[in-house]
């Protein structure tokens, strides 16, 4: 039974990403593209997320405990360093050069085309590349998250 829950809001998230165009790499493409054919409209997407996103973490802020769980999942880190700057730049130059990130990428599997099979392929190494990575380093690093520079 507790299934259902994670598979009705994959269902939904997949819906709203083929309903929106974030999987055609060409409409995101052309939503980056600011100086040249622009298309706006998934401005409207971002919109809409943020409309539903915002109230909904709201609502649950004020509850004791979600509803289909023991805890809730909050994240504990809130400073901004390097690895997430430099993830957030991988990210953002992947996106914009190829118009997909994973989850449309993952839902875009399903035409079988050669780039997105690369591009999971791709993806997928470099989750995995960077799961091994952060293994390797010593753990105090990895939990302080705003090493100054004098210390290494």
């Amino acid at each position: 039974m507790w299934i259902i829950a994670p598979l009705s809001c994959g269902l939904i998230f997949g819906a709203g990403l083929l309903i929106s165009g974030m999987v055609q790499p060409t409409k995101v493409l052309g939503f980056l593209d600011i100086f040249g054919a622009w298309d706006p409209s998934l401005a409207v997407v971002m919109a809409a997320a943020l409309a539903v996103a915002v109230p909904g973490f709201r609502l649950a802020g004020l509850r004791t405990g979600p509803l289909l769980a023991r805890d809730y999942f909050w994240p504990t880190r809130t400073g901004i360093d390097a690895p997430l700057v430099i993830g957030a730049a991988l990210f953002g130059i992947g996106w914009g050069l190829v118009g997909l990130c994973p989850g449309p990428a993952l839902e875009s599997l399903a035409t079988l085309s050669p780039g997105v099979i690369v591009f999971v392929v791709a993806m997928a190494a470099g989750m995995a590349l960077h799961s091994v990575w952060q293994k390797s380093r010593p753990a105090m690093r990895r939990d302080n998250p705003l090493a100054s520079a004098t210390d290494g």
